[in-house]
């Protein structure tokens, strides 16, 4: 299996937002899970991954994050909260987290 840092649906391109965005490089279906944003090792040390780091905030927000908690660990993934269109920029609601 050979390593992708991102979906083949995500590009990474100039935000109108802030620095670099994640965008659709085509339709993504709502309820899509894209990926791990983050993990958090037994250890507590934190790895982001090109999702979490090129995510940009949005009040009108079209991701959601959902956290699972496992026994040494914790992860967080990226899931679509409606039809995401080619060309739009995948955004999530922040939050105030320790990364």
């Amino acid at each position: 299996m050979k390593y992708r840092p991102l979906p083949k649906t995500l590009t990474i391109k100039e935000s109108n937002i802030e620095g670099l965005g994640l965008f659709a490089a085509k339709d993504i279906k709502k309820n899509t899970n894209l990926g791990m944003m983050h993990y958090i090792s037994e250890s507590s040390e934190i790895i982001r991954t090109p999702l979490g780091g090129f995510i940009n905030h949005s009040n009108k927000l079209n991701c959601i994050k959902e956290k699972e908690d496992l026994i040494y660990e914790e992860r967080t993934y990226l899931i679509t909260d409606r039809l995401i269109k080619k060309g739009e920029e995948l955004t999530v609601k922040y939050t105030m987290y320790k990364v």
